[in-house]
């Protein structure tokens, strides 16, 4: 009989808040931190691209994919693993505004995916459209539920905006949302280009978070320009 592992507590310290005492906590005492520790993987956020994958199957081998705001690496490490990319089976394009080590079979662009020219360079990094365009984006959280909320939609519609850019035919959007801050304008505008849209709880998104993820597969469209 395997014995349970106790729970890390910590104590206050004068220059620690309540809040990252309880970060710290949690970040102790979470089984997927500690799993991607044994792995060798980049971030635990690896394991909710897994789950999402195993059960939907987007990186299909040979498919051209791109991970906006990428860094440390870990979606962009698994997904360059299922489709190929280190034995040029497919095509991995990262960006991010922060730098990132180095990922086999990973091309990184270090540039903001806001910026106009960015669909264009993409498009010649990957020598065409994407099969799949994904985002793990978080924007800074203020503690305002209000405020948050709209942070992360104002990301999230830049990221479809992007994926409606770059996409080829048939293609999938996965980005990150906040529960019950999908707006209503967005869905409808998804559920346009999209054949089908749905939310996605993987099981290493922390029980305790108001985080989902919104997929649209589908897409009807085609790149622009």
């Amino acid at each position: 009989m395997s014995e349970r592992p106790l729970k890390v507590r910590l104590k206050t310290k004068k220059t620690r808040t309540v809040s990252q005492k309880r970060w710290l906590e949690r970040q102790l005492n979470d089984p997927y931190v500690a799993r991607a520790k044994r792995e060798g993987m980049r971030s635990r956020a690896a394991y909710k691209l897994i789950e999402i994958d195993d059960k939907y199957r987007l990186l299909k081998a040979g498919a051209h994919v791109v991970d906006l705001g990428a860094a440390p690496g870990g979606w962009s490490e698994i997904a360059a693993k299922r489709v190929g990319a280190a034995e040029g089976r497919g095509k991995i394009v990262a960006i991010d505004i922060l730098d990132m080590a180095p990922v086999a079979g990973v091309d990184f662009m270090q540039l903001d995916f806001l910026d106009p020219a960015a669909p264009e360079r993409l498009r010649a990094a990957l020598g065409g459209g994407a099969d799949v365009v994904m985002s793990d984006m978080a924007a800074n959280a203020t503690g305002h539920k209000k405020t948050d909320q709209l942070k992360i939609m104002a990301l999230v519609e830049a990221g479809a905006e992007f994926a409606r850019d770059v996409l080829r035919p048939g293609g999938s959007f996965l980005t990150k949302v906040l529960q019950g801050g999908t707006d209503a304008a967005l869905l409808a505008g998804l559920k346009r280009d999209y054949a089908t849209v749905r939310h996605v709880k993987p099981q290493a998104s922390r029980a305790d978070s108001s985080e989902l993820y919104l997929l649209a597969t589908g897409f009807r469209g085609e790149p622009r320009g």
